[in-house]
């Protein structure tokens, strides 16, 4: 897929250089800092054991044995 980015010309530039002493593409670089910001992304999404409930009492509804609570 094809997109446009804007970036500003002194950071285009810093990154042309080190794609250049890295032996590779400015292309490389950009798909490689994505990569690594989306695996860093994926890394703090909460687990199941993070996802509970509020513990404050929802207004209208009753404390119950009957009531399912969140894992």
């Amino acid at each position: 897929m094809r997109t446009t980015v804007d970036l500003p010309d002194d950071i285009y530039r810093a990154v042309k250089v080190l794609a250049a002493e890295r032996g590779t593409t400015v292309r490389e670089l950009v798909l490689e800092g994505l990569e690594m910001v989306r695996k860093k992304a994926h890394a703090r999404a909460p687990g199941p054991e993070e996802r509970r409930a509020p513990e404050e009492p929802v207004e209208g509804l009753e404390a119950s044995d009957d009531v399912i609570g969140f894992p």
